[in-house]
């Protein structure tokens, strides 16, 4: 009988790459360049989870690799900026946004002109057909449209397809369910799209609020909900200065119930908590 416990075998280990102080720097200041956001330290493992399956997909060794091989490929810059940005969204998310807008706003908006409403981070499109079957509600299938727009080409695909997990239908009200949303068959069972007719009325496009914006056009209303956290307090300057430029006068720009314009919001009058009005 041998006198020492028997040793197993070992096994390898597939541990993704660690990231190293210096590479999560040169990540950090992109996008910050890129897109304006501030990406602390305490992100770093973040960081590394998000861009470690690229790192795989590629068979590169480590983070610089990476580096290096984004900063040559610009489509693979575009592709680490959407890993590394948030998007957190949800139907109907903080209401009482929408039922200022369908209460207060809608009721007082000229027929005779265009209503134009802005979703200017509209992550994976849950916020712009949000407000599309509040404005369809009050303003009938026409005299109305929105534009919506994020930084990230990812999430705006899966926002042009209308389609979600059935699971995150529990804000949309029974009415508005039933009116815009179908619900998937066969191999689509479990998802639900958003009928055509309200997905025709929301122009998803690439934009970059950290860069001077396109031609979009004067809004009634913009939507900048739980974005600015990630701005420091002169990105967060610049960019409500570019979208209050976008603003009708009387026009409504509406921000995070978390998130606050002190000190930002020259020219805007402050209605509600996140709710302000553009004075000029």
């Amino acid at each position: 009988m041998a006198s020492t416990a028997e040793v197993g075998p070992a096994f390898a280990v597939n541990a993704a790459p660690v990231i190293s102080e210096a590479e999560f720097r040169e990540f950090q200041q992109m996008i910050f360049s890129v897109a304006g956001i501030h990406m602390p330290a305490s992100k770093r493992t973040m960081v590394a989870g998000r861009l470690s399956k690229r790192l795989k997909e590629l068979a590169l060794a480590g983070y610089g690799d990476y580096w290096n091989f984004l900063r040559s490929n610009q489509a693979e810059k575009q592709m680490a900026v959407d890993l590394l940005t948030t998007n957190e969204t949800y139907f109907f998310r903080e209401p009482r946004h929408f039922e200022f807008l369908r209460d207060r706003v809608l009721p007082q908006c000229s027929r005779r002109q265009r209503f134009r409403l802005w979703s200017a981070a509209c992550s994976s499109g849950e916020e712009a057909y949000t407000a599309a079957m509040v404005l369809s509600d009050v303003l009938g299938a026409s005299g109305w449209e929105i534009l919506a727009s994020d930084i990230s080409t990812r999430v705006l695909e899966k926002a042009r397809s209308g389609r979600y997990p059935m699971a995150r239908t529990d804000r949309i009200p029974p009415e508005s369910l039933k009116r815009y949303c179908l619900k998937g068959i066969g191999e689509a069972a479990g998802t639900l799209m958003v009928d055509s007719p309200l997905r025709s009325k929301v122009d998803f496009r690439q934009i970059n609020l950290n860069t001077r914006l396109p031609d979009v056009g004067l809004f009634d209303v913009i939507f900048l909900r739980n974005v600015m956290i990630y701005f420091n307090a002169e990105t967060k300057r610049q960019i409500v200065a570019r979208l209050q430029s976008c603003l009708k006068p009387g026009g409504y720009l509406i921000i995070g119930h978390s998130e606050t314009l002190h000190g930002f919001q020259s020219g805007l009058e402050a209605v509600l908590p996140s709710i302000y009005r553009n004075r000029k």
